[in-house]
């Protein structure tokens, strides 16, 4: 399985004054972007740039880059896929996360179906535990494999190491830019997912914008959890307020939250709430950064206003 064969011969590239990518369109840039083709390289570039500002992104698919970034910005050009046995596959941190999922389901396989069409990279679906329609990364995650950006050493991630958890792991908090993921291992079934997928696909495609036709990042917002008691006085005065009981607390839809808010469809400079799916902002006509965090910042004060609930941006502001 190999979903990127044209590269496997391509070596490291440097480029002064580079647009990072970003799928908000945001035109930002790197001081150096660089992009790595094997370990060795990845080795090589951090040993070179030791002690220097350093971000890793993938397809800039969760990022808001506020403003020029003055240090290194790293990308994988690692993008192949292998299966280790009949029900497991070890994918690197480059390769795109559809793309994988579209060859697994052409092949007979299921199990990530559900995480069809979600835009960004195999090494961020580890680090932001990505989900949809009742399936998160974690589910069918076995184990990270990470370079240590200090020592330069390889280090395994059990899926227990990771602290897997709403859009979150350890890589986000205490193990934060301490580590590089650098593939992932995945656990897949023989299985005829393709209808599966094909909804899924649809489904997106009705509600959300289409990566790099509209700049976006997908879902903006995270869904927030409330407690029983909060969550039983908003049902009392909205009966049919989505809701859904969990391990975390009582899930509420950040999307119908917003929406009772007056915001679909609303602009703020260049910026706007989809009018399709609520939870999305874009960048619909020329936006800033500034744009985009001063309507994220409206819209979640309304919320708090009229709910009493805080939502939080799924989306890192650099």
């Amino acid at each position: 399985m190999s979903v990127a064969s044209k590269r496997e011969n391509a070596k490291m590239k440097k480029c002064e004054n580079a647009i990072i990518p970003n799928t908000f369109g945001i035109d930002a840039k790197a001081r150096l972007f660089i992009e790595y083709y094997s370990l060795d390289e990845l080795r090589q570039v951090l040993k070179e740039h030791k002690g220097e500002r350093i971000l890793h992104v993938g397809q800039g698919s969760n990022l808001l880059f506020t403003k020029d970034f003055d240090g290194v910005i790293l990308h994988s050009g690692m993008a192949r896929a292998k299966f280790l046995d009949d029900e497991t596959v070890e994918a690197q941190n480059g390769l795109r996360l559809d793309d994988m999922i579209a060859q697994l389901t052409d092949m007979g396989y299921s199990g990530l179906e559900k995480l069809s069409l979600i835009p960004g990279e195999v090494g961020a679906s580890a680090v932001q535990n990505v989900g949809a329609y009742g399936c998160e990364a974690k589910d069918v995650i076995i184990r990270v494999n990470t370079l240590d950006v200090e020592t330069l050493e390889e280090r395994v991630f059990t899926n227990a190491e990771c602290k897997f958890g709403y859009r979150d792991s350890v890589f986000k908090h205490e193990l934060k830019d301490r580590y590089i993921v650098t593939s992932v291992v995945y656990h897949v079934k023989p299985g005829d997912a393709a209808k599966t997928r094909e909804e899924i696909i649809q489904t997106r495609r009705a509600k959300l914008p289409e990566v790099g036709e509209i700049g976006s990042a997908g879902s903006f917002f995270m869904n927030p959890f409330v407690h029983e008691e909060q969550a039983n006085a908003l049902l009392a005065q909205y009966p049919d307020m989505p809701h859904f009981a969990t391990p975390q607390g009582v899930k509420i839809p950040a999307a119908w939250l917003i929406e009772q808010c007056g915001w679909k469809g609303k602009t703020l400079g260049g910026a706007q709430v989809w009018s399709k799916q609520p939870l999305v902002i874009v960048n619909a006509n020329n936006a800033t950064a500034q744009d985009i965090m001063d309507l994220a910042a409206q819209v979640s004060a309304s919320v708090q206003e009229k709910f009493g609930i805080t939502i939080s941006p799924e989306v890192n502001y650099i």
